[in-house]
């Protein structure tokens, strides 16, 4: 019986967090908002957002910065990452009905016009955040803003028709890659110091590792993606291929930009981001490339502490470098 219980509080928990696994029948309205904003997902996003501010060099640790840096991972996080996941459940009602038919929306937990509110209050409260930010920053161009701006409409256009890049395996992919680890990065060093191009490219570079990252995700739905004519990487490569193609994208961009900093002479960086890459790619050898399908979720949580470990030596050895 205990174990029972056990097994329910965790499955009942996972629903809130928006992983897979999780189970039907939530029926408090601000428990299943949430559960739509996936809050598993806003980890990496913030993660982004101290990566930035790490490699402005412009960050102090005053109670304004760290207040300020709260904010930003707040527009990053719950805001924008929970407008863009609810929006793409939205989008996606037909293909969770198939895959995930626990989810909210195709469950009948939450009507339409409640989520198209929900999109609508966090659209607009990251835009007046964004904002307000630019305001405290001292921003001459509204930086902030414009990146929210952006951002948002990054993630209409992924998960929207007509466009709806996700139907794409690679551009659909990318444009999560860089909505996870470039527009955050960018955010937290547009708020300490000057966005310039060096940085925009370098991200953009370490999106294609993020590229690698976001095709795991397209594991858990081949089978909806298939039967809707969703040309994920899984899909049209088959599990195998593209359980290859995900973890080469995710190492070798990796040991790309350990390689810039050992042309910038940031040696130790660069050392210690090779170092990471190792058990990274341990890990991808016990769990993933053994079988995809079932231990995606295990591999992400033993393997991508050390993706994230290594952006952050990174954006410290670029302020270190004064770029």
């Amino acid at each position: 019986m205990a174990e029972e219980n056990l097994t329910e509080q965790s499955a009942k928990t996972r629903q809130l967090l928006g992983m897979k696994g999780a189970a039907p029948g939530e029926s408090n309205l601000w428990k299943i908002r949430l559960q739509l904003m996936k809050p598993i997902t806003w980890i990496p996003l913030m993660w982004g957002v101290v990566c930035g501010a790490a490699s402005s060099g412009g960050y102090t640790w005053t109670l304004e910065d760290l207040l300020m840096a709260a904010a930003c991972m707040l527009l990053s996080g719950p805001l924008m990452a929970g407008y863009t996941q609810t929006l793409n459940d939205f989008y996606d009602r037909e293909i969770d009905a198939i895959n995930e038919p626990y989810r909210p929306i195709p469950s009948g937990a939450i009507s339409i016009p409640q989520v198209i509110t929900q999109i609508v209050v966090l659209l607009l409260a990251g835009i007046a955040l964004s904002y307000g930010l630019d305001v405290w920053a001292g921003h001459e161009f509204p930086t902030l803003t414009c990146l929210t701006l952006g951002g948002a409409f990054l993630a209409y256009i992924y998960s929207a028709p007509p466009l709806k890049l996700k139907k794409n395996g690679w551009l659909g992919n990318y444009a999560l890659g860089a909505s996870y680890i470039a527009l955050p990065w960018w955010a937290g060093h547009g708020l300490f110091g000057h966005l310039n191009l060096t940085i925009m490219i370098l991200t953009l570079f370490y999106s294609l590792a993020g590229l690698g990252i976001a095709v795991v995700n397209d594991f858990k739905s081949v089978e909806g993606d298939r039967e809707l004519g969703l040309k994920s990487l899984p899909v049209m490569f088959g599990v195998t291929t593209a359980a290859w193609i995900c973890v080469v994208m995710i190492d070798l961009f990796q040991a790309g930009i350990a390689g810039y900093l050992i042309s910038i002479h940031q040696n130790l960086y660069a050392a210690i981001l090779i170092l990471l890459i190792i058990p990274q790619i341990t890990f991808q050898d016990m769990y993933f490339l053994r079988d995809p399908l079932k231990n995606d979720v295990k591999y992400q949580a033993s393997a991508q502490p050390f993706l994230v470990l290594g952006m952050l030596v990174a954006g410290l050895a670029l302020g270190h470098s004064a770029i």
